[in-house]
């Protein structure tokens, strides 16, 4: 896509929030698609629109929030610039996987919003 304006303007729509737990799920997308060998390009893509709504999100974000961003937008770059040699390996794919597990539970804690999820469903109980 090479005009990511639209695709920009539409995420910065939604709250912080929200944008991190999107985040969040891409990166929980590329843990559970690296395990196929036939969704390479799905995986690159996903990784590439992560980079972007980091790049998106990080300004409005607490200074903490910021580096971690900072460290998920570095990791993502090394692999975008070495994703041949990662793909055909199954266990760097499988490190791929793992990690990026790992970045999407972080972003989604710090989303707030399974917190947020967790209080409403708390008030509907009483």
């Amino acid at each position: 896509m090479n005009d990511r304006r639209p695709v920009r303007e539409r995420y910065l729509r939604d709250p912080l929030s929200v944008r991190l737990g999107g985040l969040a799920a891409n990166l929980a997308k590329v843990s559970s698609f690296s395990d196929n060998p036939a969704y390479a390009e799905v995986v690159m893509g996903l990784l590439e629109k992560s980079a972007w709504f980091i790049e998106w999100a990080a300004p409005d974000a607490t200074i903490d929030t910021q580096v971690t961003l900072l460290d998920c937008q570095r990791t993502l770059t090394r692999w975008r610039l070495s994703w041949a040699r990662i793909w055909a390996d199954p266990k760097r794919r499988a490190e791929v996987a793992e990690r990026a597990g790992r970045w999407s539970q972080q972003l989604l804690s710090l989303s707030g919003l399974v917190q947020l999820a967790s209080e409403g469903s708390a008030q509907h109980r009483t």
